[in-house]
């Protein structure tokens, strides 16, 4: 896979996760792609799961600033360091970091995430 396929994917998955861009996301997972947001929590299927996601995230934030910080890429796979801002619906807001590692399949697509980060201490600054 090349080194500009894989970026391209990975900045598809920022752009269309800080737009709340559902048919975004539709377009460059595997259908049994496996999401684990933030690891520790139930893996998510991509192809199932998608509209739901994005539909608890429109739901609580009014606004989600995604920035890759840094991307790391090695074979079919990549390491991302992002940071997030986001200001919920009741005007709260909150900045945290991770990172996320990207599987990438032979057709293209993303196989799987594995983001790292603390969500339930980015959820307490909103509430």
């Amino acid at each position: 896979m090349s080194k500009e396929i894989i970026e391209k994917l990975v900045k598809s998955y920022f752009e269309s996760m800080s737009a709340m861009n559902s048919q975004g996301w539709k377009e460059i997972f595997a259908q049994d792609a496996v999401i684990y947001d933030p690891v520790g929590n139930p893996p998510k299927n991509a192809g199932e799961d998608i509209d739901k996601i994005f539909s608890l995230i429109s739901g609580f934030f009014d606004k989600l600033e995604l920035s890759q910080d840094n991307i790391f890429i090695a074979e079919n796979s990549a390491a991302v360091k992002w940071t997030m801002n986001v200001v919920a619906k009741n005007k709260r807001n909150a900045t945290t970091q991770g990172i996320s590692i990207f599987e990438i399949n032979e057709n293209g697509k993303i196989q799987q995430v594995s983001s790292y980060w603390n969500e339930t201490e980015m959820m307490s600054k909103l509430r």
